[in-house]
């Protein structure tokens, strides 16, 4: 193989934790001493003040153009968004190819992934989706994550941005998109103030995978009993999340507020009281509730993977059973609890906990999983050069 290079592919064209992890999974590739270069969308405009220094951005429109970048020596090619089948194929036939798998293998199952030879999953549970679908190529040790709430950002005041995705490729969005300025032109900068009560909060991308319409669908008319807690949501999703999310959050929408995309959340996590997860099974990691442990600020999850692999129950935060089961039953009763003045947590407190999502402890998994790499690229035959 091509020493100390890696090739590192995110063509995502939004922001979100794989971003992130892209972040700090090329930090530690540097610390290692390796060179490397990240293949990333042209339509991703964040990508300049998110990476750490030394990495060689390329910006591409596709797969056809990364296929083509590549050197003709064998290289080590890690995807952090997965290449389609054709793709795949075509790399591994030349390379070493390996990829992050960022969510569980629930209802999907890449095609490309049949080529890779060897999967990096970010969590136990994706770990066991892996294995469920008959792959044996995987890094044995889940990678987990940073908390790394500053990516690169330091300062910035909380204020009201929009929350919305624009789809570009979608004429609706591309019109909603265009008109959105003008809307909003008269509306005057809203800045964050922390309202008395229980402030609960979301600081995600509003994807699918959260499913947040589901679970507000059961929870908000629950919430809805005690009007001293608050929801703040920090974070933008596109327009069919964004509806589908106000209407399972209808029967509490006047204790709900909407913040948008911020790009320092280090600020807004010590703002909330506790920080609320979504519905576990399509989660792959849940990098916002380590993120906030980090600050200081416990989470409120679902007692189910992967979040029983991020939340201590008690110290750096508080399980609730999954509302499908129960009505939010549990939560209600959570709720209680917190409001009669139970003992709010401070993770930092349990010190050997984070120290799994430190820097350096995810430095020394990645040494280990490319000397899973190497070990594969030995064993590999019939590989062209």
């Amino acid at each position: 193989m091509s020493a100390r290079s890696v090739y590192q592919v995110n063509l995502q064209n939004e922001f979100g934790g794989g971003e992130v992890y892209s972040r700090f999974f090329s930090m530690a590739l540097i610390d290692l001493g390796y060179r490397v270069v990240l293949f990333a969308s042209r339509k991703a405009g964040f990508w300049d003040s998110l990476l750490p220094a030394g990495v060689e951005l390329v910006r591409v429109d596709g797969a056809a153009e990364i296929l083509r970048a590549l050197p003709q020596a064998k290289s080590l090619v890690v995807t952090q968004t997965a290449l389609d089948a054709d793709a795949a194929q075509w790399v591994a036939a030349r390379h070493v190819l390996c990829g992050f798998v960022h969510m569980p293998l629930y209802e999907r199952d890449p095609a490309g992934f049949r080529h890779y030879h060897l999967l990096l999953p970010v969590s136990r549970h994706v770990l066991d989706s892996i294995r469920g679908r008959g792959y044996s190529k995987v890094f044995g040790e889940p990678m987990y994550g940073v908390a790394d709430p500053r990516r690169g950002v330091s300062d910035g005041a909380i204020v009201a941005r929009s929350e919305y995705d624009w789809d570009s490729r979608k004429l609706r969005d591309r019109l909603l998109g265009l008109a959105e300025p003008w809307w909003r032109r008269n509306q005057s900068v809203i800045e964050f103030d922390k309202r008395p009560g229980l402030t609960l909060g979301i600081v995600s991308r509003l994807t699918p995978i959260k499913q947040f319409p589901l679970m507000f669908g059961m929870l908000a008319p629950v919430i809805a009993r005690f009007p001293r807690v608050n929801l703040e949501i920090f974070g933008s999703g596109g327009y069919a999340s964004l509806r589908d999310l106000r209407l399972g959050l209808a029967p509490m929408l006047k204790q709900v507020r909407f913040w948008g995309h911020q790009p320092n959340v280090a600020a807004v996590y010590p703002q909330l009281d506790y920080v609320l997860s979504g519905l576990p099974e399509k989660e792959a990691l849940g990098l916002n509730l380590i993120e906030a442990q980090h600050c200081g600020t416990p989470v409120l999850a679902v007692r189910a993977a992967p979040f029983t692999e991020t939340v201590i129950d008690g110290q750096t935060g508080f399980f609730f059973s999954d509302p499908r089961e129960d009505g939010g039953e549990s939560f209600a009763q959570l709720l209680q609890l917190l409001l009669g003045g139970a003992a709010r947590p401070d993770p930092r407190q349990a010190a050997a906990h984070l120290e799994r999502f430190s820097f350096a402890a995810f430095r020394e998994r990645v040494a280990r999983a490319l000397d899973a790499v190497a070990a594969t690229a030995a064993s590999l035959t019939g590989v062209q050069a």
